[in-house]
Parts: structure tokens; C-alpha cells; sequence
């Protein structure tokens, strides 16, 4: 099992107590580039023309001084701007963030390149990876944790900010499209020495699975031109629906009260807030705009019956029809994945996980299925996280990945 050398806790419940203060600028200097939250910088405002632009075409970039962690002595980096589609194959601006390690590459060809799949699990912007790497802020700046073994390798990391301009969490489609525009635009843009004829993966757990693995399922169809070496991915929640059922009323319903909220917001037409009552409505004002300690402190052990006037929302007609077209296996990855869970995993059930699994192989995907008997959802990540960075590696040498599926 491959070490993994720097601790890197890829489940914000377990890196979200982590806080890096920002350094204060000069009253008479202005605010360095990124340490504005989003609703605030110009930066991630679309032009209003965003709708002319190609999925994956820079609207925009700026160098940065990182202030999360060491990475202002490691790394360059840059904030790159583009315009991508949301759920509704509606133009969007998404933002990801280049980190290129400043010691040389000393491999052979040109140097890999993993876009990091950030568990964000949040309703607002305030939280996305881009503003915490630049910023050092608060709960954000934990999203630093999960690019770093990867950086230990001498590759260079995409963090992107998936879930995009409304916080969108458990969208699928939406967040599929934003990784892999992501790439295009790192390709598009060209610096770093990072360009057209690097490799590229992916690599993401938990909330960032989620995003991983639907990349993975669009790219044949969305994104043909960018390539993938491999996919590793874990703890993924696949099926919103199984893992709302199984979170409901339990310790960890926060993550169903974010997905709720951002959902709502990506598909206004499943009729989610018209089946709130006054309860419900007071908790959707309070779920927006939260990072995810407020989300799992606020709304602990509450069942989503208890917010709506029906006895089981999850099953009426137009959400339960938004909720299928944001649960994985319709297609199959062309790119070979990495897919590892922890059987009695406590947040994300792995029933859910293993039909994804069997689906994308019945399919023809070449997948290498890893399940551990017993682990706990965040040291899951931590046990396999060596073995997910050994996978990828195999990959961009060429070797013939491992197969389950047969």
C-alpha cells in the first residue's frame, strides 16, 4: 500500500475544524488577488455575452499568492475562469485553480496533471476551493487537504470549483461538466507548463467522488477531446436518493439539508420548495449560503417528513425524476477507474456505490472495485488514499489497469 506523505484528511468532516488565517494587507494596498469571497470579486462574474463562449474557453485568469498551508513556497498558481454548462446545458462561469509544484519534473514525457475533486458539500461560494486556497479562509481553506499527496508526487493539481456560481451540490450533470471544462480551460490557457500534451486524471472521495465519477460518465459524450489516463475515486455518493434515505434524521443529515437547498436551485421545476411548509421554509433560508460545519451543526438528526407537507417528498413524481437524472450509471466511463468504499461506511451507503459499479461494467468499463470489510467513511479515505495515488500512477505509465468487472 503506497504511503501517503502528507496527511491529507479528504473528508471535510474531518478537515473542516482546520482554519489558516489569511495575512492582512496594507490599508493603502489593494486586496491581494482572490483573498475577496466570490460574491464579491469581479472575477467571478460572467460577461454578458458567457453565452458565445465555448464550454472550457478562459473568460479570464490571474496569478495568486496561495495562503493556505505551505503551498505559497511549493507551488505556483493561477485562477482560471470559463465558461461551462449547467445542469440545463445553460452557459455558466466556473472558476478552478492551477497548482504547479516549483521543483522541476524530473519524470519522463511531460509532467502529469489530476484534477482534485474538492469535497466541498456546501450551499455557499464563500466555501469553494478557489477562494480557500487563495484566501486561507476558514472551512474553504481545507480544500488544500486534498491536493496535496498529489503534489507530493511532482504532479501538478486542477481544483475545481465545481459546484459552480449557485453552490450546487449533488448536481451531477452540473458538476461533471465544470471538471471537465476545467481541464479544458487549463489546456486552453497554456501556462505553468501545463498544456495540450500533458496527462490528465481524475481524482476525488466523498462529495468529490461524486463530482469524479460523473465526469467520468460524461466525458465520452461531453468532452471526447479531453482525454483521461484514470479515474480514481471513493466513498462516492452515486444515487442522491439512497443516500438521502439512508442519512434522514441521523447524525450526518446536514449533507441531506445541502443537497436539498442546492438542488432546489439547480431544478426549479422538481417543485422542492412548494413542498415545504413553514417549517420547511425557515430551514431552506437557513441552509443557504452555509459551509458545511453550520450545515452537519444545524440540522444534526432532523428528517426531511418534518419540513414538507407530504410523508415522503423523495418519492413524489417531479423529484424523484430530478433525482434519477442526477444518479451515475446511464453511461459508462471510456477511462479506466479506481473505485474504493468502506463496506460498513456510516455516510455513504456502499449498496449504492456497488451498482454504479455493476452498471458501468455491464457497460464495459474497466473498473477495479475495492472494498475494505470494515472502515469509517473519513479514515477511508486515508487507508486507501496511497492505493488510489499508486492506481494513477500505473496509468499515466501505461500499464494495463486491473479489471473486477469480468
Amino acid at each position: 500500500m503506497r504511503p501517503v506523505v502528507r496527511t491529507a484528511l479528504t473528508l471535510p468532516i474531518a478537515a473542516a475544524a482546520l482554519t489558516l488565517l489569511a495575512g492582512t494587507a496594507s490599508a493603502v494596498d489593494p486586496p491581494p488577488a482572490g483573498s475577496v469571497p466570490p460574491d464579491q470579486d469581479p472575477f467571478y462574474s460572467a460577461p454578458a455575452d458567457i453565452g458565445s463562449y465555448r464550454p472550457g474557453q478562459v473568460v479570464d485568469d490571474r496569478k495568486i499568492t496561495p495562503k493556505a498551508g505551505d503551498l505559497a513556497d511549493t507551488v505556483d498558481a493561477w485562477q482560471i475562469s470559463f465558461r461551462t454548462d449547467d445542469s440545463h446545458e445553460q452557459p455558466e462561469l466556473a472558476v478552478t485553480t492551477l497548482l504547479v509544484p516549483k521543483k522541476a519534473w524530473t519524470g519522463g514525457g511531460p509532467r502529469p496533471v489530476v484534477s482534485v475533486q474538492a469535497a466541498e458539500d456546501s450551499t455557499g461560494t464563500q466555501c469553494a476551493p478557489s477562494y480557500g486556497i487563495s484566501s486561507g479562509q476558514g472551512y474553504a481553506a481545507s480544500s488544500a487537504l486534498f491536493g496535496g499527496s498529489v503534489l507530493d508526487e511532482g504532479w501538478a493539481v486542477a481544483m475545481p470549483d465545481f459546484e459552480g456560481p449557485k453552490s450546487v451540490f449533488m448536481g451531477g450533470p452540473q458538476a461533471g461538466h465544470a471538471v471537465l471544462d476545467g481541464i479544458r480551460a487549463v489546456k486552453n490557457l497554456g501556462v505553468g507548463g501545463v498544456g495540450a500534451s500533458n496527462p490528465w486524471a481524475l481524482n476525488g472521495y466523498s462529495g468529490g467522488a461524486q463530482a469524479t465519477g460523473w465526469a467520468a460518465e460524461l466525458q465520452p459524450s461531453y468532452a471526447p477531446d479531453v482525454r483521461l489516463a484514470g479515474v480514481a475515486m471513493g466513498g462516492t455518493p452515486a444515487d442522491p436518493a439512497a443516500v438521502a434515505r439512508s442519512l434522514d434524521g441521523g447524525a450526518f443529515s446536514g449533507f441531506e439539508a445541502a443537497a436539498t437547498v442546492s438542488l432546489a436551485a439547480e431544478y426549479p421545476e422538481a417543485g422542492i420548495e412548494d413542498l415545504a411548509n413553514a417549517q420547511g421554509k425557515e430551514a431552506f433560508q437557513k441552509a443557504r449560503g452555509k459551509c458545511l460545519t453550520d450545515l452537519i451543526t444545524g440540522f444534526a438528526f432532523k428528517r426531511l417528513a418534518d419540513y414538507t407537507t407530504v410523508p415522503d417528498p423523495l418519492s413524489v413524481p417531479s423529484v424523484a425524476a430530478m433525482l434519477q437524472k442526477n444518479t451515475m450509471g446511464a453511461a459508462a466511463p471510456v477511462a479506466p477507474v479506481y473505485d474504493y468504499h468502506a463496506n460498513t461506511d456510516e455516510i455513504v451507503p456502499v449498496a449504492q456505490a456497488d451498482a454504479v459499479a455493476r452498471a458501468w461494467c455491464a457497460k464495459g468499463a474497466t473498473v477495479q472495485v475495492v472494498r475494505d470489510a470494515v472502515g469509517e467513511h473519513a479514515l477511508e479515505a486515508l487507508v486507501r488514499g496511497g492505493d488510489a495515488l499508486s492506481y494513477l500512477a500505473d496509468r499515466f505509465a501505461g500499464r494495463t489497469p486491473p479489471d473486477t468487472c469480468a
